[in-house]
């Protein structure tokens, strides 16, 4: 048995589901239209290019959950799943993990985006073991601040390294799936680097390095 990790916005997911969430929280005039959604899309792209200031960008996506109840942020979750998620899980990502669980290989979604957003696709996925950016709760209120080292880049590292600590286990012999060079720390990494639908800096990378591409799209 070994580990297999996957990212999970463009590489199990067709979409960024955190700039997805923004999207929703747009069309449900639950933010300001005009600001929101140039910061929503310029986080994005600042994302893509590699240069996204975190700390920024968790300033602003946590901000919609502390201003909102916790009932009326899981109402629109569920909407979100439905509308937005679902339709954007990808099949042969969904293959490529019912392949791992069924060697036995541990499996963990390491993301990014928020537990708020992501833990429900974790579920939906069958996938118990999510690392995540994660959102603090203060009384079972969201504060708009964030806990600990975020999933991001390096932190990615950091993160999992404390939770292969917790469980006293180790990296031999383990998978990395994913699409973005953020993720080259990680993918650098474990014994099994493999890159999902790359961008065209990672497809570069992992051609000069013989790690193994693939596409999970129809």
């Amino acid at each position: 048995m070994s580990l297999a990790i996957f990212d999970l916005d463009k590489t199990l997911l067709a979409i960024d589901s955190d700039h997805a969430w923004g999207e929703f929280l747009l069309e449900q005039g639950a933010v300001d239209p005009v600001a929101y959604r140039q910061a929503n899309d310029r986080f994005m792209a600042d994302y893509e290019a590699g240069t996204l200031d975190m700390r920024a960008f968790l300033e602003v996506a946590l901000k919609p959950l502390a201003d909102n109840s916790p009932e009326q942020l899981a109402a629109w979750h569920q909407q979100f799943m439905a509308s937005k998620i679902e339709p954007a899980i990808l099949q042969r990502g969904e293959e490529l993990v019912a392949r791992h669980r069924s060697r036995g290989d541990t499996l963990l979604i390491i993301t990014a985006t928020n537990r708020f957003i992501t833990q429900p696709i974790a579920d939906r996925l069958g996938i118990d073991e999510l690392i995540a950016v994660e959102p603090e709760m203060v009384d079972g209120h969201y504060t708009g601040r964030v806990t600990g080292i975020p999933s991001y880049q390096e932190g990615k590292v950091t993160r999992l390294m404390e939770w292969l600590e917790d469980r006293d286990d180790t990296l031999d012999g383990a998978w990395f799936y994913s699409d973005s060079h953020n993720d080259l720390p990680l993918l650098e990494t474990v014994d099994h680097p493999v890159a999902v639908d790359p961008d065209p800096t990672l497809r570069d990378i992992a051609t000069q390095r013989d790690w193994r591409i693939i596409s999970l799209r129809d």
